[in-house]
Formats: C-alpha cells, structure tokens, sequence
C-alpha cells in the first residue's frame, strides 16, 4: 500500500491513488532537494506500507515534521539552505522520539561519526538506496 501526502511546507507530492487497509501504515518524510532523487526514493520504497510526505528545503524540515509526525525521516546530507546535521539535531530536539536516516553521497567515516552524534540513527549511500528497502522492511 502506497499513501503519498504532501506537508504544507514541502515541495510537491507525487500523486498515486491510495489503497486503504486497516494495518499499520509507516510515515515516512523524505528530505531531499533534488526532485528526480526524491522520485527514485518514492519507487522505491512505495510498494511497501507507507505514507510519504516531501520536503525540498532543510530549512522547512522541522515545519514538515510537525505537520506530518513521520515515524522516520529520510534527509539528504546535501542539503543548501540548512545542513543535514543541523536539521538532524532541530528534530531530534524537538522530537526525542524521531528516527532520521541520513541518506548520502560521500561513504566518510567522519560524517557518519558526525551524523551518529547528531542523532541520526542510520546512514545509507545514495548509490545502495536499496538498502533503504531493507531497513524499512525491519521497521
């Protein structure tokens, strides 16, 4: 099942039909600036029982999350206006309970050290997003 919203402050969501069941459904904030990653995101993960809201601005991020309440963030490392790690610490702040996953380009040690210190509960390469498949599937 696949439900895609849009939180007021984030770029435009992509539209699929919403299949409705009585199961639990994970919601799901993607952080991403570039339009085509944040689409090659949504495919992949859209088969799986999830709710997606976007957002194309790290400076927005914190407003998304409160509008959508995601049971996990997908945040870009590369973000312009607001850097990740900043993003990071303003949810984990406000929302103890929030898991980001930083979603990367660069595999160094010192950002992944620097993103575990944030707060960030993952780090996934851009060029293994299907790894993203399988931490959602264990969610």
């Amino acid at each position: 099942m696949h439900i895609l919203a849009e939180a007021p402050a984030c770029a435009e969501a992509l539209a699929f039909a919403p299949e409705r069941t009585k199961e639990w459904v994970m919601k799901l904030l993607i952080v991403e600036e570039n339009a085509a990653m944040r689409r090659l995101i949504v495919l992949l993960v859209q088969e799986l029982n999830v709710e997606i809201s976007e957002c194309d601005d790290g400076a927005k991020a914190l407003e998304a999350f409160a509008e959508a309440q995601p049971d996990l963030v997908l945040l870009d490392l590369d973000l312009a206006q607001t850097d990740s790690l900043t993003v990071t610490r303003q949810i984990k702040s406000a929302y103890q309970q929030a898991r980001v996953i930083i979603v990367a380009d660069d595999d160094d040690e010192r950002l992944r050290a620097a993103a575990r210190s944030a707060g960030a509960s993952d780090y996934v390469l851009k060029e293994n997003l299907l790894d993203l498949r399988q931490i959602l599937q264990t969610q």
